[in-house]
């Protein structure tokens, strides 16, 4: 399954289940059962709901829209933690002057930080570095504290594309690199939440790209990943529980904009796509903060 979060005429938050994986239509879940959770956190949430929109998926009776014009919000839009990892690909470190590390590189975003599918991701007016960083990001499902790898993935929901937009400037302003990470409106999230039976085990060997403008800027593998989804989730549950609808980001490869040379970093005007084989497209045009 398809699940997307995005805000209806009245500003209220609503679930879409896209009929198929190319599909220009989805199911209303409100419109179609009215008992159903009417965000996607809630859902995720609640016993039984992800079974029933499974079931719907197979109705004569649904209540069948037009993604056209829909308002995409980011998919989980307020989860109890947002978890990134850095120097997740070896290649990235490298390109960035790290050595291989020997455990990841754990960092927080806020939600505030995150936009949806087609909504305009911010470059502050405070900083010209907005750099873009292909990820793949997987939402849990249920709760979760010292997995293994026998069953890590089975606390999964799905997984999604997440734009790490990072200003390089204030990432290096501290030996933390929060601060870069969590300017509002710089990180995108979304479209598809897409369930775990519709992707390799563990999502991989899935291709991942950025291209900006058009132009392919990044283009890797999963199957390169130094930690992969079954060890990540054994590591963050040695230190904290997961909760449904916690997020967390894998990290990008190699040809993020700051390493060019010269660099390329986006700015008004821009559209940046993050392209995930399996999981979809992630697209948002770049505008600049009003002054």
């Amino acid at each position: 399954m398809r699940l997307f979060s995005y805000q209806d005429q009245s500003q209220q938050k609503r679930v879409g289940l896209l009929r198929a994986k190319d599909s220009s239509e989805f199911i209303d879940l409100a419109a179609t059962d009215a008992t159903l959770p009417k965000t996607l956190l809630e859902v995720i949430s609640t016993a039984g709901a992800m079974t029933r929109i499974a079931e719907l998926a197979k109705s004569s009776t649904a209540s069948i829209k037009s993604v056209q014009g829909i308002k995409f919000i980011p998919l989980v839009d307020n989860p109890t933690k947002i978890i990134c990892l850095g120097l997740n690909y070896a290649d990235h470190a490298a390109e960035g002057g790290h050595a291989r590390p020997e455990y990841p590189s754990f960092f927080m975003r806020g939600p505030s930080s995150m936009v949806g599918h087609l909504q305009p991701m911010i470059r502050p007016k405070v900083s010209d570095k907005f750099d873009y960083e292909a990820e793949l990001a997987f939402v849990v499902g249920k709760r979760a504290k010292y997995l293994t790898p026998a069953n890590a993935l089975d606390c999964l929901a799905g997984y999604s594309v997440f734009n790490d937009g990072s200003l390089r400037d204030y990432q290096r302003k501290s030996t933390q690199w929060t601060i870069g990470k969590n300017f509002d409106a710089t990180g995108g999230f979304g479209p598809w939440l897409v369930t775990p039976d519709e992707l390799p085990r563990g999502a991989d060997g899935l291709r991942i790209q950025s291209r900006l403008n058009g132009q392919i800027m990044q283009d890797a593998n999963t199957k390169n990943f130094l930690w992969g989804i079954v060890e990540t989730l054994v590591l963050i549950t040695e230190c904290m529980t997961l909760e449904p609808g916690d997020v967390v980001i894998t990290g990008t490869p190699a040809g993020v904009g700051y390493a060019r040379k010269p660099p390329v970093f986006m700015k008004a005007g821009d559209t940046i796509e993050i392209d995930i084989e399996g999981v979809g497209v992630l697209s948002n045009p770049i505008a600049v903060e009003a002054a």
